[in-house]
């Protein structure tokens, strides 16, 4: 799934190519013109915003929501330029004199009234966003803290704690802070909280602006850790049973190695890792 890093890059992309605009908008898939996203063909794209792992595309009083799933994609096209995927596959196309940008996939896309944003089931949920300008992480911190049974690597998942972060980022930010993934939330103190969130914005923040991404722990199962040696683990965790990877070392309970402290480790806590 797009995690908050490739959402805002996205944003990023498809503001420069189309802000500011008068945009063509057509649906050759049926999926499209269900959700009536020709209603928006002529109008001015006043901005592309990301928040979490949601687009939105602002319109004046209509907004264009965009949340790409597992299997959802925008791609950005210069005039001319041969598209990877076949035209009638498109849910929704965005044209200017110059660029194209496309949605294929996913599993929402639609037209929303700008004053219904606020109101609305699932965008009125989410947490702050973890890439926002103006993060309050004292906030975010509190939002984690509401949930001190939960284990530190699901409620990272959990978009209506803290928007943007997803599995990569989960496993990455807790090993780049020496946090155990699966030890409980009320293990750490808010300010721990904080320099573990502070830790997943700056790698994200990174990610969003290079489009490279940290590799550290993720999809390393069995390879030796960067710091310590001890061969990564990989693990299911929380009800969707998404992939956790972690360092039992340097973020579990064997002993930590000299200069490092694991933190919000459980050892003594049964099924806390």
């Amino acid at each position: 799934m797009a995690e908050g890093d490739t959402i805002l890059r996205l944003a990023r992309r498809i503001d420069d190519a189309l802000g500011g605009e008068e945009v063509a908008v057509e649906s050759p898939n049926p999926r499209g013109r269900a959700a009536e996203v020709e209603r928006l063909n002529g109008g001015m794209l006043l901005a592309v915003e990301a928040h979490g792992k949601h687009l939105l595309f602002d319109f004046g009083d209509r907004v264009l929501h965009s949340h790409l799933g597992m299997s959802g994609s925008w791609h950005l096209y210069s005039r001319g330029e041969r598209w990877r995927r076949p035209a009638r596959s498109a849910w929704a196309v965005l044209s200017s004199g110059a660029w194209s940008a496309v949605q294929f996939g996913g599993p929402t896309l639609r037209v929303l009234r700008k004053a219904e944003l606020k109101l609305d089931p699932a965008l009125s949920r989410l947490g702050a966003d973890i890439l926002a300008a103006e993060l309050d992480l004292q906030a975010a911190a509190r939002a984690l803290r509401s949930v001190p049974e939960r284990t530190v690597g699901d409620a990272l998942l959990d978009q209506t704690l803290v928007a943007g972060i997803g599995n990569i980022f989960k496993s990455e930010a807790c090993f780049a802070d020496r946090v155990d993934p699966f030890g409980a939330i009320g293990n750490l103190s808010e300010e721990e909280l904080e320099s573990l969130l502070a830790a997943a914005r700056r790698l994200m923040v990174e990610a969003a602006s290079t489009g490279g991404r940290p590799g550290a722990v993720y999809r390393r199962a069995g390879r030796p850790c960067v710091r310590c040696g001890t061969p990564i683990a990989m693990r299911g965790q929380g009800d969707a049973n998404r992939t956790t990877f972690w360092c039992p070392r340097c973020q579990g309970n064997d002993p930590a190695p000299t200069g490092g402290e694991v933190r919000g480790t459980a050892p003594h806590r049964p099924g806390v890792r």
